[in-house]
């Protein structure tokens, strides 16, 4: 999906191909891929004139709350505390990223 939503569709030779600039996979994983998020419902697939187009059904941004949501549900117990305090402690998170996550909490209580 994070290949495809950038430019609004793409082939499966597309996808296969931006995915082994980054790592080893085989095209017929990508193929299989793409044809269960079709039938998720996560894709829409339309004959091209060579080959098979995918576009996405539902814009990134909505995708992601949905996600972000269902992860919150599932692992804290539908909380998002933890996983702010979380992310707040975590060692990965640069000083900047954690002054932007700390104001944006500020903001929101505002």
């Amino acid at each position: 999906m994070k290949v495809i939503w950038p430019g609004g569709q793409a082939t499966v030779r597309e996808v296969y191909d931006e995915l082994r600039s980054r790592r080893e996979i085989a095209y017929t994983t990508v193929q299989t891929m793409m044809n269960v998020l079709e039938a998720k419902g996560h894709l829409q697939k339309t004959a091209g004139l060579r080959a098979q187009s995918y576009a996405p059904t539902r814009p990134q941004q909505q995708v992601l709350r949905g996600m972000v949501r269902e992860f919150v549900a599932r692992v804290f117990d539908g909380s998002a505390r933890p996983l702010l305090l979380h992310l707040i402690k975590d060692a990965s998170l640069s000083s900047r990223e954690r002054r932007a996550l700390e104001q944006l909490l500020k903001d929101d209580k505002s």
